[in-house]
């Protein structure tokens, strides 16, 4: 899974998980620590709080404007976020984990796609 695919996943595990009665408080709050970590990764911005928010309330809705704000922010080589977001869904989705649904590893990469039925074209012009 590419990480802001990951980050947003763990957004919609989270808001999900901490909607339920029964959710730890271990859960809820790792879940709070990654939305103060997008969000000040994004520069504490009033659009990327409202993406962020929209998201938690309308988990169906199209992630699109949220990806777009982390990719911009950089949050896809933010570490600490994608770990972040890889322990939440780790939390919530401990056979997911097992599975190593949610492992992501970057360094250095050109181009890189990792997940479930990914297909991309991409061109690279290396030429000086």
């Amino acid at each position: 899974m590419e990480p802001i695919s990951l980050i947003i996943a763990a957004i919609t595990a989270g808001a999900t998980a901490a909607a339920q009665d029964t959710t730890s408080a271990i859960v809820r709050d790792a879940y709070q620590g990654l939305k103060r970590m997008i969000l000040r990764r994004c520069g504490g911005s009033p659009e990327a709080q409202e993406e962020l928010a929209r998201q938690e309330r309308e988990l169906d809705s199209d992630p699109a404007g949220l990806a777009e704000r982390l990719r911009a922010a950089g949050a896809d080589r933010d570490e600490e976020l994608v770990a972040a977001a890889q322990g939440l869904l780790e939390t919530v989705d401990p056979a997911g984990a097992r599975a190593h649904k949610y492992s992501v590893s970057i360094s250095g990469g050109k181009g890189v796609v990792v997940g479930d039925h990914a297909t991309t074209t991409m061109n690279f012009d290396d030429r000086d």
